[in-house]
This record gives structure tokens, C-alpha cells and sequence, in this order.
């Protein structure tokens, strides 16, 4: 931090030295916003993508911030310590993203990952200082487009963060930071309701979409069975986790969705990417058998999903 005492922030005029690591959709959204707010980003990526942020900046169409564009630094690892580090990767990409974040490089940074699944911060804490290490999660609707092109189609872009082991007063703070550049942003009490609460609608838009190769309207129209189970058994686990979720009013967001609303893990496998799968769906069952609760339905799919998955 700015300051040598690790509960003190920046504060006033001082701005955050910010890390992105993976300026993708999301990363590349906050990045920008973060630039144009005053900050001083430098964004973690791969040597093609490094290449082109330094020669063109990144360039935002959003719904909500309007287009802009801001010049950019990037290099292909972190070599100077930040006030916050956002992890903004695919969860597939998450071993090498931390290869190239030193913890002697990220100083008493905060680490906010915002990452698809429950068990990175797991991985996370036993690599950096649990205090240091959030979770946290996003809503948004936010692609890139082209390295440093970035597509915001959400006219919202809604951040949750929480920590059991970082004091209040540094949350607070990074609200009120990413609050100051435009983000809605809400500090919650209990870290494992926030990312169960997220991947109780997650898993099952994710393993639905995916595995009827559709969107949401088809699995809705065609597979509302298959769906209701698995948002029941999501709900299960999450609950046997220490998180209260509700599987009607799960359902109730899934009819509220546009009938073509994709995944991101059915972009990805339509594309040939690597999924997440493992992430969201292996999590879910890993879950499951820690704590005893059946989930035939959700098992069923995932192992489709993975009979066909990419290698």
C-alpha cells in the first residue's frame, strides 16, 4: 500500500495503484473505468495482447459509461507492488495468471478475484496472505471484442466483495474506490453466501445452456426440468456450504432472462475454447460429495459435458 500500515488505504486525493490481470471482458472494463477515474493501471496479459494495449490503448462502447478511450501499460507479469489486483481471468488461465504475480511483487495489495466458482480462494490463500485475498464477484454484461476493445452491453455493471479475514476498514475503502470511478458496489458480510449465492444461477445457466447447445429460451421452453432440478440441487449444496439460497427465486430470474441469452461457457464451446466446467460444475459435485447431498441430475449433465469437452 501507499501507507506502511497494512489497515490504512488510500485515502482523500490519493489514488489506487491498480493490477489487472487477464484484460479481457470484465478486466478490460474495469481497467478503463479505473484509467479514467485517475488511477494508474497496468494490466497483466498474454505477450500478443500486452503488445496491443501498449500500442492502442483500450477502447470501451458501453451502456452505461458511454465510449472512451484511455491509453494503457501492460507487460506479461507484475513487477512493482499495487494498491489492488484485480484477477479477472477464466478460471482455466488461473495457474498461469498467478506465475506471473509474484507475492513479493504485489506488496499488501488486495486481491480481488473475480472468478467463476467457489474454490480459487482456496488456491489463492494458500499462494498470498488470506487477509489480502477477497472474494468477490460481478454482474455485468461485458465482452471483449479485439485486444483492447471492450463491448459493455449492460446498462449496470454490479461488483459484491467480501473477505472473513481482511478488516473492514480496507473493504470499505476499495468500495468506496471503485464507487468514486462508477461501479455499484456492495460489501458483503459472509464470503461463502456471496459466491454460492452467485453460482446457484450460474451452474445452472451454464450446464443447461451448454448442454442443450442453446440459449436460455431453449432450455427454458424445452429443458425447465432438467433446470429445475439442477437449481434445486445447486441450492442443496449451497445450503449444506453455509449458504442460504433460494431455488424459487432462482427460477423466477431464469424467467426474467432474454430468450437468447448465451453463457459464457456455451460461447466458449462453441468457439472450441476450454470450458469452465470443471470450475462451475466440478465444483458443484465436489461440493456435493463432501457433504453428502445427492445430485444425480447435475451429475448427469457434467458428465456429458465432459464425455464431449475439449481436451
Amino acid at each position: 500500500m501507499i501507507d506502511t500500515n497494512p489497515d490504512d488505504v488510500p485515502a482523500g486525493g490519493a489514488r489506487w495503484r491498480v493490477a489487472v490481470v487477464g484484460p479481457g471482458g470484465v478486466g478490460g472494463l474495469l481497467g478503463a473505468v479505473l484509467t479514467r477515474a485517475g488511477n494508474p493501471v497496468r494490466y497483466v496479459a498474454t505477450p500478443g495482447t500486452a503488445d496491443a494495449l501498449n500500442a492502442g490503448g483500450v477502447t470501451v462502447d458501453s451502456a452505461q459509461f458511454g465510449s472512451f478511450h484511455v491509453p494503457a501499460t501492460a507487460g506479461t507479469r507484475l513487477t512493482g507492488p499495487v494498491d489492488l489486483c484485480v484477477l479477472a481471468v477464466k478460471a482455466t488461465a488461473l495457474t498461469a495468471a498467478l506465475d506471473a504475480l509474484p507475492a513479493g511483487d504485489l506488496g499488501d495489495a488486495l486481491i480481488l478475484p473475480l472468478l467463476n466458482g467457489v474454490e480459487h480462494l482456496a488456491v489463492l490463500r494458500q499462494r498470498y496472505p488470506a487477509g489480502q485475498v477477497l472474494a468477490g464477484a460481478i454482474r455485468v454484461e461485458s465482452t471483449r471484442t479485439a485486444p483492447g476493445r471492450i463491448a459493455h452491453t449492460s446498462p449496470f455493471s454490479g461488483i459484491d466483495v467480501a473477505g472473513h479475514a481482511t478488516p473492514r476498514g480496507r473493504l470499505d475503502a476499495l468500495a468506496a474506490e471503485l464507487r468514486h470511478a462508477g461501479f455499484d458496489v456492495t460489501v458483503r458480510d459472509d464470503e461463502t453466501a456471496l459466491l454460492w449465492g452467485k453460482l446457484a444461477f450460474l451452474a445452472p445457466l451454464a450446464l443447461l445452456t451448454t448442454h442443450a447447445s442453446a440459449p436460455a429460451g431453449t432450455v427454458l421452453a424445452d429443458r425447465r426440468a432438467d433446470l429445475h432440478a439442477v437449481i434445486d440441487e445447486v441450492a442443496a449444496v449451497a445450503a449444506a456450504a453455509g449458504a442460504s439460497v433460494d431455488p424459487a427465486g432462482i427460477r423466477a430470474m431464469f424467467d426474467r432472462l432474454q430468450p437468447g441469452m448465451k453463457s459464457s461457457m456455451l460461447r466458449d464451446a462453441e468457439a472450441g475454447r476450454p470450458t469452465e466446467l470443471d470450475a462451475i460444475g466440478g465444483a458443484v459435485l465436489r461440493a456435493a460429495a463432501g457433504h453428502g447431498v445427492a445430485t444425480p441430475v447435475t451429475a448427469r449433465i457434467v458428465a456429458d459435458l465432459r464425455a464431449v469437452a475439449r481436451p
